[in-house]
């Protein structure tokens, strides 16, 4: 079938728990059949036998690992298994796709599998839980969950046709011809609505200058992903413009960047320019969900979901801690471009969040931590971080950071 030449041990994975979602799993594994798709169903089961014969048992997904009377540990060990055995047959050009079965506990393990594998493979999880937050579930990856609107516990007039759906939509993915990606280099940068202007520019010319750009929300999962990414090789250039998500890391908001913000890039030793976009705010869901120690503090209602609170200078300066913190390690020269004109379209002359003596506790800590540090270029811009201008100095600060040794 179209799709699947690459290697005739390529199938779709279908992934469920064999002693409670058999049947089920039999199911969405004939429809994939009937349509021309090999198959292999594996067994992510931890308490009774599976009630159908699995082409890949359990054993062979725990690899060792022992199963214990502790429910938590039970799908620990498993979910741990699984990702290890998908890694290694999507490494081994085994595996064309993968689609799972579950509910709350399914789900849990089995998308913690679906994670390991490199983004563009198609992962589908039929899940109960695929109604509400699915943060967990998929992570930084481009995981498909569909709502299996009954529960996964038999075959019926609703759950056939939503799992007939589910094996018809992976039929599709694997089916297509694969996208053919130019050479270019990959660039990776972060944009908010807030610094669109900037960071648009910034792709154009970048675009026109031969390379492909990869850009990336900075709402905490977008910098994760964007990591991931930076981690898979997949990288080679980051323009690193928006980092907000460590407002929101330093103070509690919803955005907010991993620990190790920063670091693939650093560990990487891509060429790497970093500016201080929307640092002047920390995101909240709506007014009502803002905690109560920021009763009094500054305020914009951005939409009815997200309420955006101005930075304080103490804030600020654990900003430049953690930023400095993270680019301590890095062995290639890189950059750190400042806009002091202003970091967002909030914070400008006018603006709700205009505070240039608090932006100035960041870029002052930071470049008092940065002045030791052999490899960094520190630059201090007057202009607004949307001035086109400023857009030229960061494509110009990157071309210079790219051609040194």
């Amino acid at each position: 079938m179209p799709g699947m030449n690459e290697s005739d041990r390529k199938a779709v994975c279908v992934v469920a728990t064999l002693d409670t979602k058999a049947a089920e799993a039999r199911f969405v594994a004939d429809c994939l059949r009937n349509a021309g798709v090999r198959v292999k169903v594996v067994d992510v089961g931890t308490a009774q036998p599976p009630a159908i014969t699995p082409d890949v048992p359990r054993e062979k997904i725990l690899a060792g690992r022992v199963l214990s009377a502790e429910r938590t540990a039970c799908f620990a060990a498993m979910s741990s298994g699984l990702a290890d055995w998908l890694a290694s047959a999507a490494a081994q050009q085994e595996v064309a796709g993968v689609i799972g079965l579950g509910g709350s506990c399914g789900t849990s393990m089995i998308t913690a599998g679906m994670r390991a594998l490199p983004v563009g493979l198609p992962r589908l999880m039929v899940s109960t839980m695929a109604s509400g937050n699915v943060a967990d579930y998929v992570g930084a990856t481009d995981i498909t969950m569909m709502y299996s609107v009954v529960d996964i516990a038999g075959l019926n007039r609703v759950s056939q046709v939503v799992l007939s759906n589910a094996a018809h939509a992976m039929f599709g993915m694997v089916q297509a011809a694969p996208v053919a990606f130019s050479p270019r280099p990959c660039l990776a940068m972060t944009m908010f609505g807030v610094t669109t202007p900037c960071v648009t520019q910034v792709r154009n010319r970048l675009e026109a200058e031969g390379s492909d750009c990869l850009v990336f929300h900075a709402t905490g999962a977008g910098g994760r992903a964007m990591e991931s990414l930076i981690a898979s090789g997949m990288i080679s250039g980051v323009l690193d413009i928006t980092t907000t998500e460590v407002a929101d890391r330093v103070v509690g908001g919803i955005m907010a960047a991993g620990p190790e913000r920063f670091e693939a890039a650093v560990h990487a030793q891509l060429p790497f320019v970093l500016s201080l976009g929307a640092v002047d705010m920390v995101n909240f869901g709506p007014r009502s969900s803002v905690p109560d120690a920021f009763a009094n503090r500054l305020l914009h209602e951005h939409n009815a979901e997200v309420t955006l609170m101005r930075t304080s200078a103490a804030e600020n300066a654990q900003m430049a801690d953690f930023i400095a913190d993270r680019l301590a390690a890095a062995t290639r020269p890189f950059a750190v471009v400042m806009p002091e004109g202003g970091v967002s379209v909030l914070d400008e002359p006018g603006g709700k969040f205009w505070a240039p003596e608090i932006n100035s506790v960041l870029f002052d800590r930071l470049q008092s931590r940065l002045d030791t540090h052999p490899h960094a270029r520190v630059i201090r811009s007057a202009r607004h971080i949307n001035d086109p201008q400023f857009a030229d100095l960061l494509c110009d600060e990157f071309q210079q950071v790219a051609e040194s040794d």
